[in-house]
């Protein structure tokens, strides 16, 4: 059947579309997952969440022991949108949180990881292998913390060498998220597919700092941390545009969406499925839903029935 024929059968019949998607070997229900960092602390959350129309969760980082964080000031607000984050990466460790969410029945979790060498990573994973989750994702892009994140990614055979480990340790798929280091994030990713990484989450906060005119002095503890929202979603765009542009593998895309519009974006620009952090501080976690809502009416005007139909559109001339 060609494309013409089925595009008028479609239209006569009203197929109703659906935002079912596939990353990979991942398959949601909707393309709409909480982001690392942001209310990803317990299962009684994710329910929550999970019932307010998120496709998924993604677990705060986790490390192989429990983290404290940054002393406050950890956050600030920037004029016209947008936050920079320094809080450290607090978490109550791995083998805390797998026997907390050990419990869970319905709700597709993604669990992210952070560390700094291979064997840390390794230990982390075997701490969930009896609790269902959906994917692992590696934290190669946290902008402010000394030897994980950002450190790790811009050393693009130890990044070879994590990604490795966790493929051998694990049948659940593996997402590398990345983001703007010293490094070309291009290279980075190139550097997680050859080592068989399954999905790329496209990108993490950028580091960035303010400073206070009155005290004359950094406002967050650590100086610098991450700009995260408005601010950085055309970078994020830029970014998942380039990556589906070069290289054959699904993308979920992250920065700055807080509308229905934002991820018809970045969907356009080939992501299968989109993150979000920032947007509920501003709209409250009804913004799934919202966005859910948003994409569907859009679908409907634009005679499409699956989101795949939709993926990459914007890269075709």
């Amino acid at each position: 059947m060609n494309q013409l024929l089925y595009s008028k059968l479609r239209t006569r019949f009203k197929v109703e579309p659906s935002l079912a998607t596939r990353i990979g070997k991942i398959q949601l229900e909707r393309p709409v997952i909480l982001a690392s960092g942001i209310l990803g602390i317990s299962l009684d959350v994710f329910n929550r969440l999970y019932r307010a129309g998120a496709g998924a969760v993604v677990t705060k980082s986790l490390s192989t022991e429990p983290w404290d964080g940054y002393p406050n000031p950890t956050i600030f607000s920037v004029n016209g949108g947008g936050w920079i984050n320094a809080v450290g990466l607090s978490n109550p460790g791995a083998p805390n949180f797998a026997k907390m969410i050990k419990p869970n029945n319905d709700v597709p979790i993604i669990v992210s990881l952070v560390g700094s060498i291979p064997k840390d990573f390794e230990m982390m994973v075997k701490e969930f292998e009896n609790c269902k989750i959906t994917a692992f994702e590696l934290n190669l892009s946290c902008p402010h913390v000394a030897k994980v994140g950002l450190e790790v990614g811009d050393d693009l055979e130890l990044v070879k060498k994590i990604v490795s480990t966790v493929k051998n340790s694990t049948h659940v798929p593996v997402i590398a998220k990345v983001g703007l280091g010293t490094t070309h994030y291009l290279n980075t990713v190139s550097a997680a597919l050859d080592s068989g990484i399954d999905a790329i989450t496209a990108i993490n906060t950028v580091r960035a700092m303010a400073i206070d005119v009155e005290t004359q002095r950094p406002i967050l503890s650590n100086k610098f941390g991450g700009l995260s929202g408005t601010p950085i979603k055309p970078i994020a765009l830029r970014c998942v545009y380039e990556i589906s542009s070069k290289y054959d593998v699904p993308i979920i895309g992250c920065g700055g969406i807080s509308t229905w519009e934002d991820a018809v974006e970045f969907i356009l620009a080939g992501a299968s499925a989109i993150q979000l952090g920032s947007a509920i501080g501003e709209n409250s976690i009804h913004v799934f839903n919202d966005i859910n809502k948003g994409m569907l009416e859009y679908m409907k005007r634009k005679n499409y029935s699956k989101l795949e139909e939709m993926k990459g559109l914007a890269k075709k001339s």
